[in-house]
């Protein structure tokens, strides 16, 4: 139904790829904003991944909601409670995903635990999620060392399988984690949950440096960006920037207000100019 419906796509040809290849082209670093899908529902999701597309983000990453959130805090729990009580399942995010590809092709992260995946079918979520124009999937419960299957399946289907890397991981695991990888590799920026943070990690630049003698993957930071001064401040030594509770507050502090879109979007567009900026 969903190649009849949308198409497919060729396995060889991955917007993000894209994406960052261009970015390195043009020497720019890339902005990537979170939301969760349905939040606080589906039609809002679409109208916000075109505005940021129209905005200057490079990737747009779709949370999946889940009852047991357990990599976020509760920012983008909250988030994920609204996508759920909106009736977003992972169905219906990927629907709305074919809507979105009707006039964006703005690169497409799911942001998803492997539970929701197992429960549709594996085999059948992944064929599925390309057919409807996702680009990649960042599974965050799934570690490197249990996803034979699902890499394999995922890189079948064209979709990039990107992995985490925490402050924690020990330096061989980092070399096992980047041979895995797919489209960009996601330094986790603190220990912890998903969450605004006051003061950067004083270890990042560092730690990004470690991982880029492993590999030539671009490394995206994330969680606990706050602003535009802390992402171009990540932006100065990292590939691209993540942005997530921030974007999902200012979407909770205007939920039943007819502004809400174009107020997130003024915050997004200078979190874009702070790291083009860079």
């Amino acid at each position: 139904m969903w190649e009849i419906l949308w198409g497919g796509r060729l396995a060889d040809v991955n917007r993000i790829e894209q994406r960052f290849e261009a970015l390195r082209r043009e020497a720019r670093k890339g902005l990537i904003i979170y939301i969760g899908a349905g939040d606080p529902d589906l039609e809002t999701t679409v109208a916000l991944a075109r505005a940021f597309d129209a905005a200057g983000v490079d990737v747009i990453e779709l949370g999946v909601p889940f009852s047991d959130p357990l990599a976020d805090g509760p920012v983008n729990q909250l988030a994920a409670q609204r996508g759920l009580d909106s009736g977003t399942t992972p169905e219906r995010v990927l629907s709305a995903v074919a809507q979105l590809r009707q006039d964006s092709q703005i690169p497409v992260v799911l942001y998803i635990y492997f539970n929701l995946v197992h429960r549709y079918g594996l085999a059948r979520f992944l064929e599925h999620a390309a057919a409807a124009g996702v680009d990649g999937l960042l599974v965050l419960d799934l570690p490197p060392e249990e996803a034979g299957e699902y890499a394999a399946l995922a890189a079948r289907a064209g979709l990039c399988a990107i992995h985490l890397i925490a402050p924690t991981t020990p330096e061989d695991r980092i070399q096992r984690i980047v041979q895995e990888g797919r489209g960009f590799l996601y330094y986790v920026s603190r220990e912890g949950v998903t969450g605004m943070q006051a003061q950067l990690s004083r270890s990042v630049a560092e730690r990004v440096a470690l991982i880029r003698r492993h590999t030539t993957l671009p490394v995206a930071v994330g969680f606990g960006i706050s602003d535009a001064a802390q992402a171009a401040e990540v932006a100065r030594g990292a590939d691209a920037v993540v942005v997530g509770s921030a974007v999902v507050q200012r979407i909770a502090d205007r939920l039943g207000r007819p502004d809400m879109v174009s107020h997130v979007v003024e915050f997004v567009k200078s979190l874009a100019t702070a790291v083009k900026g860079v």
